[in-house]
């Protein structure tokens, strides 16, 4: 295999192990188990971090790219950045949308909607049509 190929392997398996340490739950819960047999020590807060988690795995990873030392080290370190790259890409990204201004008229209680609401946008329809908001009229023979 090509350096480049066994590189690209390289960061594509470092990534999905340090993901799957620090991000997710494993088959049948194993790693959130581990994680609850860590307790809350350095061992459990160095999982918690990706980036931090990322230089460890990476470690044992760069041997399948190189064995020289001074190799070693620049691979160990680029394997862990170009995790936590894709980290960042792989994250949804959020979108911030505007709310809607309610309409001056309407009471606005979320999902809901009460019935002084209804009844305000009654009264405000016949303002406008030039009815009385206080009395309907019953008959048309005024």
């Amino acid at each position: 295999m090509s350096l480049w190929f066994r590189f690209v392997l390289a960061v594509l398996a470092t990534w999905r192990i340090t993901h799957l340490l620090a991000r997710e739950d494993g088959p049948f819960d194993v790693i959130f188990r581990f994680r609850n047999w860590l307790g809350e020590g350095s061992a459990a807060r160095l999982i918690d971090c990706f980036q931090c988690l990322s230089i460890w795995i990476a470690a044992p990873v760069t041997l399948f790219i190189t064995r020289k030392p001074i190799d070693f080290l620049l691979a160990w370190f680029a394997l862990s950045g170009a995790a936590c790259l894709l980290e960042q890409i792989a994250q949804e990204a959020v979108v911030m949308q505007p709310v809607p201004e309610p309409i001056e008229r309407e009471v606005n209680n979320g999902m809901l909607r009460t019935e002084t609401g209804r009844i305000a946008e009654e009264h405000t329809a016949e303002a406008e049509m030039g009815e009385s908001p206080t009395r309907k009229k019953t008959s048309t023979a005024d």
